[in-house]
């Protein structure tokens, strides 16, 4: 009888190396998927890995391109920021490889499909509500949400017992046991020492960015060009020499190399899990940060006040939940895509941007095409078309409420 079929994402980390040996342990035949999502890795040594430790097959999918296209871009379009801090690094990874991974379960005849996110976590939900809408009659075997697995493994250090009896190599120890998720758009991390919210993260935790305080004493300027709200072109010199960049994934690469070098994009946040646990996160997202950051700029510029206004209330909060929720796959998703587009229309122009010590800043902005802005109309030394006196009346109306509310107040002997 033919041994049931898993297509497992496999990462090449301490968890899932051990789910892998525990499926096969289980009586499965084992297909490993692996997302190349921008995420520093050996994937040759971890495929070898994999096959070492009895996958039937590994299958390495490049989905970098379609991560910064796809989900990047829209995410700057609409600033896109959970709790006012976050900016989805994880979130945003989670639907190219989940589609992925379907696509290979399918190729390969899988039935089921396994990962192995935590039973505590966000990325369980976002995992399996992205694979039951892109494949309806999948099943999901979740190790950490199954009695048998968690009471095995009741903590890291019993995953790092079972991975030296199994002659499994790994990179987490018990000394630095915390968790960590890389990709393009940034690194996270949590778990052991981080679970404490007052404990300071290790200088040699973060892995990604330069310590601010060591980054260079000279701070590096770049030029950042949109079209519709999309990052089209990055400026910027190399030993002394102008270079510009277009490609979107090369852009978006570039953009991190400065980010990085300079320590921009670091974040110890603790946020609320749509679970209801809260948790501590620690985040590393260079180039999105800069990125992002010089579009808001932007829009300052061109949108329209009303736009932006609608935008940011509704589609912003509400596409950030379904990012972060993990409802990528939805109807809802399609709508608030559409309105981001026209919301984007006028956001054309560039912005002058420096990096150093940790932060970005803005240098200038401008637009050849967007007319928003009228110097001469805002101009403390000009009266060209706006009459001052009409603020009079601007400001009467604008009063008349707030009259009777006054009136009311002092009527009562209330205090304003």
């Amino acid at each position: 009888m033919a041994k049931d079929k898993v297509c497992l994402a496999y990462s090449g980390g301490l968890d899932t190396s051990c789910i892998l040996a525990w499926l096969i342990e289980k009586g499965y035949d084992v297909v490993c998927f692996m997302a190349d999502v921008g995420q520093e890795e050996d994937f040759k040594a971890a495929k070898q890995k994999a096959l070492k430790i009895g996958a039937k097959e590994v299958f390495v999918e490049d989905l970098r391109r379609e991560f910064v296209e796809e989900l990047c871009f829209p995410a700057i379009q609409c600033n896109a920021v959970y709790e006012n801090i976050y900016l989805l690094g994880t979130s945003l990874a989670r639907p190219v490889i989940a589609r992925a991974q379907i696509s290979v379960a399918q190729k390969t005849k899988c039935t089921l499909v396994s990962h192995g996110c935590t039973g505590k976590g966000n990325d369980q939900v976002r995992f399996e509500l992205a694979f039951y809408a892109l494949q309806p009659s999948i099943k999901v075997i979740a190790p950490w949400r199954i009695p048998e697995f968690y009471n095995r493994f009741a903590g890291r250090n019993d995953l790092l017992d079972y991975a030296a009896k199994q002659s499994i190599p790994v990179t987490s120890t018990k000394s630095k046991p915390w968790s960590m998720d890389e990709n393009l758009a940034h690194c996270s991390y949590e778990a052991g020492i981080l679970e404490d919210p007052d404990t300071t993260p290790p200088t040699d935790m973060w892995k990604l960015t330069q310590d601010p305080e060591s980054a260079p004493n000279t701070p590096e300027d770049f030029t950042l060009v949109f079209e519709k709200g999309i990052p089209v072109k990055l400026s910027y010199k190399e030993a002394g020499k102008a270079q510009t960049v277009t490609d979107p994934l090369n852009l978006f690469l570039t953009a991190n190399t400065i980010a990085r070098r300079h320590g921009v994009g670091r974040v110890d946040i603790v946020e609320n899990r749509f679970i209801g646990l809260k948790s501590r996160g620690c985040y590393e997202t260079p180039g999105l940060t800069m990125l992002r950051s010089a579009h808001l700029d932007l829009e300052g510029l061109v949108l329209d006040r009303e736009v932006r206004a609608l935008r940011d209330q509704f589609v912003t909060f509400n596409y950030s939940k379904i990012l972060y929720n993990g409802l990528y796959f939805s109807p809802e998703r399609e709508f608030l895509e559409e309105s981001i587009k026209a919301s984007q229309k006028n956001v054309n122009g560039q912005v002058r941007c420096r990096a150093y010590k940790g932060q970005m800043m803005v240098l200038g902005r401008s637009s050849e095409t967007e007319k928003l802005y009228d110097a001469t109309e805002s101009s403390m030394d000009e009266i060209t078309g706006f009459e001052p006196s009409e603020t009079s009346g601007f400001i009467g109306v604008q009063a008349i409420r707030l009259k009777k509310y006054g009136a009311m107040k002092g009527e009562k002997g209330e205090r304003l």
